[in-house]
C-alpha cells in the first residue's frame, strides 16, 4: 500500500511518500480500507517530537515508535478479527487512532473497534475524516469539563480552526448562547455556523468587555489567565482544549492553584477518544447540527505540504488527505485536479480519465 512513513523526527521533511506493508488485523481490530484523514495539530507534535511530553506517551524517546503518523480518518471496512462484534467488512466508519497506534496517513490502517463509529450515509468520506479528534475535544472541553448547560453564556476563543469550529456548533446544539472570537476574515463563517455573537480579536479584546460568560473554552488564541477570570462569572469556568506550549502549559500548571482561591475554575483538557462520545458526534452531522469546515483537501503524495500549511497557524477549519487511487474519488476532485494538472502542462482539460488512470 501507499502511505506516509518517518522514521526520525522533524520538519515535515521527515516525511516521505512510499511504499509500506499492508497491515493485518489482531483479533479485536478491523482492517479499514482509508478513503480520507485529515490533520489536526497534535499530528504537527507527532512528526516534530515537541514538545517532548508526546514522546513520552508515545514510547518513542529517540525516534518515533509508530512510523505512520495521522489519527482521524474515514473509510470502509475490509477485515475483521474474530472477537470483533459491531462491524462487519462493507461498513462505512470514522474514527480518531491516537489510542490505537496512529497510521492514518495510509491506504490501509488497523484499529480497535472501541476507537470507531459509524459514517452517516449522508455525510462524505472527506466531510467524516475532518470530524473525529476535533469534535470530540470540543464535545468533552464543552460538556465534561465546561458542564455546559442550556442557556449559558458561551465563549469560544480561536472559534475558527478545527476545534474551534466544531465547538461553537456543538455548543448551540446544546442550547447555549455563543460568542465566537475570530479574526475579521472569518466572521461571516462564524455567523454561519451559528454563533449568536462574533468579537473580532484584531479590534476588540472581549476579556476587558463587559459581557461575563458562564464558560469560556480556548481552542486557540492566547491569552493570560487572568485575562480569562476577569471575563468568567462568578462560578464560570475556563477550559483549555489544546494549541500551543505556552497556553497548554499555563492552564494544566497554573489554572489548578489560582482556582483554588477563586469562586472560577481553570483547567486543561487531554481529550481522550471514545466511540460513545463519536456516536454522539455523528449523530450531529447526520441530522444538519453540525458539519464540518474544511479549507484545504491534499492527496496523500503531498501530506508534507499539508503540515507545513497547517503549521502557519491560520487555518480555517480543518485540513483533509485524501487517498489518491480511493475508489470513492467524486467527478468534482478529478476535474480540479485535471485544472491544476492542466496549469502545470500535463494534460489538456478534455482528458479527465487520465486523472483517474494515474491514480
Amino acid at each position: 500500500m501507499k502511505a506516509i512513513v518517518y522514521t526520525q523526527y522533524g520538519s515535515p521533511d521527515v516525511l516521505q511518500y512510499t511504499t509500506a506493508a499492508k497491515p493485518t488485523p489482531k483479533d479485536n481490530e478491523v482492517l479499514i480500507r482509508v478513503s480520507a484523514a485529515s490533520l489536526n495539530i497534535a499530528d504537527s507534535f507527532h512528526i516534530r517530537g515537541i514538545p517532548f511530553m508526546i514522546r513520552l506517551m508515545t514510547g518513542g524517546l529517540r525516534r518515533p515508535r509508530y512510523s505512520i503518523p495521522g489519527s482521524d480518518m474515514a473509510g470502509v471496512v475490509e477485515a475483521v478479527g474474530s472477537k470483533v462484534t459491531r462491524f462487519k467488512p462493507g461498513d462505512a466508519v470514522l474514527g480518531d487512532l491516537s489510542g490505537s497506534g496512529l497510521g492514518a496517513f495510509a491506504e490501509y490502517v488497523c484499529a480497535k473497534e472501541t476507537l470507531l463509529a459509524f459514517k452517516p450515509a449522508s455525510v462524505s468520506f472527506e466531510d467524516a475524516a475532518a470530524v473525529p479528534m476535533a469534535a470530540v475535544t470540543a464535545l468533552q472541553g464543552l460538556r465534561d469539563k465546561g458542564h455546559i448547560q442550556p442557556g449559558q453564556k458561551v465563549a469560544i476563543n480561536g472559534a475558527s480552526g478545527g476545534v474551534g469550529t466544531f465547538a461553537v456548533q456543538i455548543a448551540k446544539a446544546l442550547g447555549a448562547e455563543v460568542t465566537a472570537i475570530c479574526s475579521t476574515a472569518k466572521i461571516d463563517l462564524m455567523r454561519s455556523l451559528g454563533a449568536d455573537h462574533v468579537i473580532d480579536y484584531t479590534q476588540e479584546d472581549f476579556t476587558r468587555g463587559s459581557e461575563k460568560y458562564d464558560l469560556i473554552v480556548s481552542a486557540n488564541g492566547y491569552h493570560p489567565l487572568r485575562h480569562y477570570l476577569r471575563a468568567l462569572r462568578p462560578g464560570g469556568r475556563y477550559v483549555n482544549t489544546g494549541g500551543y506550549g505556552k497556553q497548554i502549559a499555563e492552564a494544566l500548571l497554573l489554572g489548578p492553584l489560582l482556582s483554588l482561591f477563586r469562586r472560577k475554575k481553570l483547567m486543561a483538557l487531554m481529550a481522550q477518544p471514545k466511540a460513545s462520545d463519536l456516536d454522539f458526534v455523528a449523530g450531529l452531522l447526520a441530522t444538519g447540527k453540525a458539519k464540518p469546515v474544511i479549507d484545504r483537501c491534499y492527496p496523500l503524495s503531498e501530506t508534507a505540504d499539508a503540515v507545513r500549511y497547517l503549521e502557519q497557524k491560520h487555518t480555517r477549519g480543518k485540513i483533509v488527505i485524501s487517498m489518491e487511487g480511493s475508489a470513492n474519488l467524486s467527478m468534482v476532485r478529478v476535474w480540479r485536479r485535471c485544472l491544476h494538472a492542466s496549469a502545470r502542462g500535463r494534460y489538456a482539460l478534455w482528458t479527465p480519465i487520465l486523472c483517474c488512470v494515474e491514480d
